[in-house]
């Protein structure tokens, strides 16, 4: 049996909790939304947060298309599409425009993995074209006095323990400013010797990966990657033949006896075994 000798961790949405975030996104986003369509916005908005829309995390949206695709999390294969109001694209028209595997930019397709992109959706539907200077924003107030983010009791101790014993690395789509704000705020500085900002996941997921197993010197069997995004670390560590630790509380896209889902970090924490 293989021991594990490198853990990737993402940062945001798996090394703190909370989704309060998510809404002041929203609602800076919302600034620029017509008057006409804002009521619209909150409603898409709310109800994607509940399941009771097309739109819903572990979803991708195309932005040129409007439209929502459910996307195969091992091959990024589409194999539906609904248009905005939940009217499924005949398969013919889905095989014709989606001919090959999805490539998210971040602009064009961007996956649905967890709760910054359900606003960025919603509000990319009701005609807000830049929806950048809004995140940033959402990131400056996240670390402001206004804004509580609590570090999870414990994070910091099991972290360290677990560098002491094998590698540990951080791999974030956060800038390196955000996450030595977060770090500061999460009680979290000096814990990775090894920080990776900006990785731009899914789209350099492998790339980094195959980085690190180089510059560690670890088979596949032996890496970890730790995160709440599905696309963006889950299915591309699978991929690989890594182990993964998928944080959601979510539907579990795939059976894979490489893979193991909790609610929260602290679940897994909790009864991790040293």
């Amino acid at each position: 049996m293989s021991v594990e000798k490198l853990y990737i961790f993402d940062l945001d949405g798996t090394l703190y909790e909370g989704t309060d975030h998510f809404d002041y996104y929203a609602k800076r986003l919302a600034i620029d939304v017509e008057e006409k369509n804002l009521e619209s916005f909150w409603r898409d908005y709310e109800k994607s947060k509940i399941g009771d829309h097309i739109l819903a995390i572990g979803k991708a949206y195309d932005v040129e298309e409007d439209a929502v695709l459910t996307v195969d999390p091992m091959t990024l294969r589409v194999v539906e599409a609904h248009n905005w109001d939940g009217t499924a694209w005949p398969s013919e028209k889905v095989e014709q425009v989606y001919d090959r595997d999805v490539e998210f930019d971040f602009e064009k397709i961007v996956a649905i993995g967890d709760g910054w992109w359900l606003p960025f959706a919603c509000a990319k539907h009701y005609g807000v074209d830049n929806c950048y200077k809004r995140y940033v924003e959402t990131k400056e107030y996240m670390v402001t006095d206004e804004f509580q983010l609590d570090p999870i009791p414990g994070l910091r101790d099991f972290l360290l323990r677990l560098g002491e014993k094998t590698n540990i690395v951080l791999m974030t789509n956060s800038d390196a400013d955000d996450v030595g704000r977060l770090f500061k705020e999460l009680d979290l500085e000096g814990v990775f010797p090894k920080v990776i900002t900006s990785a731009k996941k899914p789209s350099l997921t492998d790339h980094y990966f195959n980085e690190l197993k180089n510059e560690y010197s670890v088979a596949p069997s032996e890496v970890v990657s730790v995160g709440d995004n599905f696309i963006n670390e889950i299915a591309p560590a699978l991929l690989q033949e890594m182990k993964a630790v998928y944080i959601s509380a979510h539907g579990n896209p795939v059976d894979h006896d490489n893979l193991i889902q909790v609610n929260r970090i602290t679940d897994w924490v909790e009864n991790f075994k040293f």
